[in-house]
C-alpha cells in the first residue's frame, strides 16, 4: 500500500487527539512529524518522528500532506503556503475566516491539481451517523423540524488565548458553529435563507459564546444552537416529522476516549454506551411505535480514509472545499443577520 508522509502544524489537543492516533492507525499513512513552536511533545508519544521548529521545515519535509491545525485565524495563510509548496492539505474547522479566503484556497488547489479537505469530523459521530440513517429511510415521514445542538456548560472563559481575543477566527459562530452547520448542509444541502441571533452570555468576555441559528427550507426549518449555560442537557438532536419524533443526546465516545489516551481500533471503537441510544416515536405500516434505536458505531477513521482514497485515486475529498465554502458562507450570513436584524435570503 502507497504510504502517503503527512506532517502537522500543531501538536496540541487537535494533533494529539483528532490527527495523530488516526494517521497512525492508517496504513496508508506515514507520520513523520509536526510543527512546534515551543513545547516538544510529539517525540514523546512517537520517537521516530520529527519536531520541525519553523513551518518552512515542514514545507521543505517530503511531507506529501499537511494538516493545518493551527487557530483558524491562520487557516488561510498557512494553507496557501501549504498549497503554494504543493503539498495536500486537510483544514481544521472554521475552514478559513472569510467566504473570499475560502473560494481563494478552493481555486488554487484546483489550479495545482492538489487535494484540499476540510476536517469535519463530527460527520463521523455515531449519535450523528444514527439520525443521519433516521432520516434516510423516512422513519418520520416528511420532515417538519430539525433542531441540532452543541451545549456545554463552562461559564468561565478558555485559558487558550486565541478563543478569547477578538479576532477573525475566534467566537462560537466559528468554533462549534461549523461542526452544526456542516452537518445540517450534509443532510439537507443548502437553505434559501438564514436567521440568527449571536450574543455574548459570559462574564467578561469579548467574543460570541451563544448562537441560534435558523436555516429555512422550503417544507422545513433547521435550528442550530450552541451555548456556554446548560448545565442540565436537553436532546442534542431533535427531529420532528409528521409521522413521529426521534430525540437523541450527544453520546459519540471518541474524544473522550482519545484524551485518555485509549488507541483508536477498526473493531469496537466508538460504540455508545446503551444508554444513551436514541428515542423513535413513530407510526411504520399504520402502528404506532416508542422504541429506543440502536445507536451507529462512530469512527474518525473513515474521514482519513476518505483522503487517503482521494490522494491515491484522486475521488473526491470526504469533506470537500466546496462543502467548506458553504459552511463559511452560512456563517458570513449568520453575522449579517444578526447585525442587521433581519433574515437573509440566499
Amino acid at each position: 500500500m502507497q504510504k502517503i508522509k503527512t506532517a502537522l502544524l500543531s501538536y496540541g489537543m487537535s494533533g494529539k487527539v483528532f490527527h495523530a492516533p488516526f494517521l497512525s492507525l492508517h496504513p496508508g499513512y506515514e507520520l513523520i512529524g509536526s510543527w512546534e513552536r515551543t513545547n516538544k511533545l510529539i517525540q514523546a508519544d512517537y520517537p521516530a518522528v520529527t519536531s520541525y521548529p519553523t513551518i518552512e521545515s515542514v514545507l521543505e519535509s517530503n511531507a506529501e500532506l499537511i494538516v493545518v491545525n493551527t487557530p483558524t485565524a491562520t487557516h488561510f495563510e498557512y494553507t496557501k503556503k501549504v498549497l503554494q509548496a504543493g503539498k495536500h492539505a486537510i483544514v481544521e474547522k472554521a475552514f478559513t475566516t472569510t467566504v473570499a479566503e475560502a473560494q481563494e484556497l478552493a481555486a488554487l488547489a484546483k489550479e495545482k491539481g492538489l487535494k484540499l479537505a476540510v476536517f469535519q469530523n463530527r460527520r463521523w459521530d455515531s449519535d450523528f451517523k444514527t439520525i443521519k440513517k433516521v432520516i434516510d429511510q423516512e422513519l418520520l415521514g416528511e420532515l417538519v423540524d430539525a433542531e441540532f445542538h452543541f451545549d456545554r456548560y463552562t461559564p468561565t472563559l478558555s485559558p487558550k488565548a486565541h478563543k478569547e481575543t477578538i479576532s477573525g477566527g475566534s467566537g462560537i459562530v466559528k468554533d462549534l458553529g461549523p461542526h452544526l452547520i456542516d452537518q445540517a448542509l450534509s443532510l439537507f444541502g443548502f437553505p434559501q435563507a438564514v436567521n440568527a441571533d449571536i450574543r455574548i452570555t459570559r462574564e467578561n468576555s469579548l467574543v460570541d459564546d451563544s448562537l441560534d441559528i435558523c436555516l429555512f427550507y422550503p417544507n422545513f426549518r433547521v435550528r442550530l444552537k450552541a451555548g456556554f449555560f446548560n448545565r442540565e442537557m436537553i436532546p442534542s438532536y431533535i427531529l420532528q416529522g409528521k409521522k413521529g419524533s426521534f430525540f437523541k443526546h450527544r453520546g459519540d465516545v471518541q474524544e473522550d476516549q482519545l484524551k485518555l489516551n485509549h488507541k483508536p481500533n477498526l473493531t469496537d471503537w466508538g460504540t455508545e454506551d446503551k444508554a444513551q441510544e436514541g428515542l423513535l416515536h413513530t407510526e411504520i405500516n399504520g402502528k404506532i411505535i416508542s422504541e429506543k434505536t440502536p445507536t451507529l458505531q462512530g469512527n474518525y477513521y473513515d474521514y482519513f480514509d476518505g483522503m487517503y482514497n482521494a490522494i491515491t485515486q484522486n475521488s473526491a475529498e470526504p469533506v470537500t472545499p466546496q462543502d467548506g465554502i458553504q459552511v463559511m458562507q452560512i456563517i458570513e450570513a449568520a453575522i449579517q443577520s444578526n447585525k442587521e436584524k433581519r433574515r437573509i435570503e440566499f
